[in-house]
């Protein structure tokens, strides 16, 4: 069992690195919920599939599983990604696993954030929770790392950092009160910077228009690298994602980073809009307690919503005529990695993306 620690990550020398830094390796959790999976949670798996196994060129993988799903996951993966039996409420990794942070001599520590599934009992997007509020603590054991435990609802989408000092994320989410309605802006910062070891908090006001999370910055604005910005953007002033983008993008060339540069903003054009078929929520089961799914619904689509990993860059795609101009600005901001392309519709159906399932492990001793 991990160590917990009662002391503060940044007081003890740690910080979490850029998405870019090497990688030990990454976890998934697959998919079974066919209130949220449609068709029984078989057309998202084999999505799953493909991007654990482009992934695993690159990374070692690991994916939490179910004992009802155990023996399908094993006949479907590879044999060199690892499967874990693992209790959890459904595949958000991103959200419900540790943040890792790792100090100047190597070694590794996961924090482990507090999760009410978005927003608990005022708009959370299912019930219970209680096996993914574990999920942080489970993977610091099997990673065999001390872990800390703030009591702060957070999920990792939530939040994104330049590995020196700054971190992104949305006035929306981590000032909504369904999260922690008791702790002010300026508390927030504090928390952020003694588990993250930043110092400079960039706040964007909203995130994607409809983004169930409460406004993700994962889904809407992240680093590229320190100083540079990748963000959801339209030009279309009637569609409402173009006053978020537009407000996003005043903030950031408004801001200076923690180091003190201004930052590049790379306007990524979102796919779409995008909507779900009759079909896709006819497919989907009808559950009390989880999020309803209606055909027309729009989806919060983006681009930005990728895995940066060893060498590689994994872009949900969506048969849209912005792919290609999205892989192109990928080629230029990560010249020194392969972009690699997975289908990202069926993930968007669930309410996130690539970015949203993974959650990458840092190199360490």
């Amino acid at each position: 069992m991990s160590q917990t620690l009662s002391s503060l990550p940044a007081a003890d020398g740690f910080r979490m690195p850029g998405e870019w830094d090497d990688h030990a390796g990454c976890f998934l959790v697959w998919p079974e919920r066919t209130d949220n999976w449609r068709d029984g949670a078989k057309p998202a798996q084999r999505v799953w599939r493909q991007l654990i196994e482009t992934i695993a060129t690159a990374e070692p993988v690991t994916v939490l599983v179910s004992h009802r799903q155990y023996q399908n996951a094993r006949g479907q993966l590879p044999p060199h990604v690892r499967l874990v039996e693992t209790t959890t409420n459904d595949a958000w990794v991103r959200d419900t696993g540790p943040t890792f942070v790792r100090d100047g001599d190597g070694a590794v520590r996961g924090v482990s954030w507090r999760f009410n599934a978005w927003g608990g009992l005022r708009g959370g997007l299912y019930f219970p929770w209680d096996a993914d509020d574990l999920v942080g603590p489970k993977v610091c054991d099997l990673e065999r790392v001390p872990v800390y435990q703030p009591d702060l609802v957070l999920e990792g989408g939530s939040i994104d950092v330049d590995g020196e000092g700054t971190v992104l994320t949305t006035e929306e989410c981590l000032l909504n009160p369904n999260r922690n309605p008791d702790l002010t802006r300026e508390q927030i910062e504090s928390l952020l910077h003694a588990h993250l070891g930043t110092t400079k908090v960039i706040w964007l006001p909203r995130g994607v228009h409809l983004d169930e999370t409460d406004g993700h910055v994962d889904n809407m604005a992240r680093f590229a690298a320190p100083g540079v910005v990748m963000l959801t953007w339209t030009d279309d002033e009637s569609d409402p994602q173009h006053a978020r983008s537009a407000e996003a993008l005043a903030v950031l060339e408004a801001a200076t980073d923690a180091q003190g540069r201004p930052l590049r903003v790379v306007k990524l054009a979102q796919p779409g809009p995008l909507h779900m078929t009759e079909e896709e929520a006819a497919g989907i089961d009808v559950v009390p307690g989880s999020q309803p799914r209606e055909a027309g619904e729009r989806l919060a689509g983006s681009y930005v919503n990728s895995y940066v990993g060893n060498g590689i860059v994994v872009l949900p795609v969506f048969d849209d005529p912005n792919d290609a101009a999205a892989v192109a600005a990928y080629e230029e901001l990560f010249p020194d990695r392969r972009i690699l392309t997975v289908p990202g519709r069926e993930i968007l159906l669930g309410g996130g993306n690539v970015h949203c399932i993974t959650q990458q492990v840092p190199s360490g001793r």
